[in-house]
């Protein structure tokens, strides 16, 4: 069982930057390929970003590409969300995901543990 908790969202203005951060509880975290998600109001969780469990493959969504990083300390067990040039589009609510394999995945389908979410909202 893997516990996640997600920290660092908040308000910020178009233009601005936040790191979230996602803590995991276990040993087999660096066994874990992580992935980020989002969900605005109304609408599916969809993909941001994911990370394979040594950090060595990355990938992610289009529209985000360029201006977001994902990286991850297993010494810490924990993993980062680099956000720059935020965008009003970019408000949601951010997840931070993990599954029980090595190699890294854009489906949700794919991520067996959750987090409880952090809110991030971007005025413009």
């Amino acid at each position: 069982q893997v516990q996640l908790v997600e920290s660092g969202g908040g308000l910020v203005q178009a233009g601005g930057s936040l790191r979230l951060s996602c803590a995991a509880s276990g040993r087999m975290f660096r066994n874990y390929a992580m992935g980020w998600f989002r969900q605005a109001p109304g609408k599916v969780r969809q993909f941001v970003t994911t990370i394979s469990a040594s950090g060595g493959s990355t990938s992610y969504a289009d529209s985000v590409k360029g201006r977001f990083t994902i990286s991850r300390d297993n010494a810490k067990n924990t993993v980062y969300l680099q956000m720059n040039s935020l965008k009003p589009e970019d408000t949601a609510v951010y997840y931070c995901a993990a599954r029980p394999r090595t190699f890294i995945s854009d489906s949700k389908t794919a991520y067996d543990y959750w987090g409880q979410g952090t809110q991030v909202t971007v005025s413009s």
